[in-house]
C-alpha cells in the first residue's frame, strides 16, 4: 500500500485545520468596508470603493491596456491585459481583505485593504 495509516490522519488533519483557518479569516474579515488600491510601479495610481454597488469597467491613465471590472457584489478583477501570460487575468475576482494580483509585465498592482484606516489585526497579504 502506498499511504499508511498515519499519512491519512496526518493529511485530513491539515486539510481540517486549514478549513476552519479559512472559515475563521472570511468570517473575521469578509464584511468590513474595503477598497481597492491599484500601484503603477510601486506608486498609487487608483483608488475606488468597492462598496459603492456600481458595475463598470475602467483603466488606471498610466496604462489602457490594462482593464478592470467592478462588479455589484463588491469584487474586482483584471479583466483584459496586454501582458503575453495573462496571470493577472486568471486571478479572478478579489474581495476580502489582503487580496492581491498583479500584471508583473505593466507593473500594475492590485490589492484589496479596509476601506478606513489600517488596524493592527488586518492582514497585509493572503498567499494561497
Amino acid at each position: 500500500m502506498f499511504f499508511k495509516k498515519n499519512d491519512i490522519i496526518v493529511v485530513l488533519s491539515i486539510i481540517i485545520i486549514s478549513g476552519i483557518w479559512w472559515l475563521a479569516y472570511k468570517f473575521m474579515f469578509s464584511d468590513k468596508p474595503v477598497k481597492a488600491e491599484i500601484y503603477y510601479y510601486s506608486e498609487l495610481a487608483y483608488t475606488i470603493d468597492l462598496n459603492s454597488g456600481a458595475e463598470k469597467t475602467f483603466s488606471i491613465p498610466q496604462n489602457d491596456n490594462v482593464i478592470f471590472h467592478l462588479y455589484e457584489d463588491g469584487s474586482i478583477c483584471f479583466e483584459q491585459s496586454d501582458c503575453p501570460d495573462k496571470v493577472c487575468v486568471h486571478a479572478g475576482r478579489l474581495s476580502v481583505i489582503g487580496e492581491t494580483a498583479a500584471c508583473l509585465p505593466n507593473g500594475i498592482v492590485l490589492k484589496i485593504v479596509p476601506k478606513n484606516n489600517r488596524g493592527a489585526d488586518d492582514p497585509d497579504i493572503i498567499i494561497g
